[in-house]
């Protein structure tokens, strides 16, 4: 399971898209969701938007990880459009035979995500103000 969408992104489906790979013994699962605070600022709500290369950019992401770490499984989506405080923003799960090798190609597809895939997010606070944050480049 990878992708880009605009519609409520489901944990469960996520992790029951990795669980088949028998071989695993360690599934490391990250869900970021939308906070109320960024750097002191009250956020009320923030809109995701992508490049259209943002999706073949993170197969690019996931095919990389693959290749450096023992991976039986992996799922990464990602919501774009309005979302809410609490709502679920990306999901990333991933199935490699120990945990330790989970957890470290878990991060390195999170981090990744966060740092090259082209999607920005446009946050709204609470005193009326606005910010893009990932839209520097």
């Amino acid at each position: 399971m990878l992708g880009i969408g605009d519609v409520p992104l489901s944990v469960a489906d996520v992790y029951a898209s990795v669980c088949d790979a028998a071989s695993a013994g360690g599934i490391a699962l990250f869900v970021g969701v939308v906070r109320d605070e960024d750097d002191g600022k009250m956020v009320t709500d923030l809109s995701y938007s992508a490049h259209p290369s943002a999706e073949a950019r993170m197969r690019e992401v996931v095919e990389s990880a693959v290749s450096n770490y023992p991976v039986k499984a992996v799922s990464a989506v990602h919501r774009v459009g309005d979302l809410k405080i609490g709502e679920i923003a990306v999901i990333v799960a991933v199935a490699c035979p120990k945990r330790g090798e989970a957890f470290d190609a878990c991060r390195t597809i999170v981090d990744a995500i966060k740092f090259t895939v082209p999607i920005w997010k446009n946050q709204h606070f609470a005193d009326g103000d606005s910010e893009w944050v990932g839209a520097e480049g």
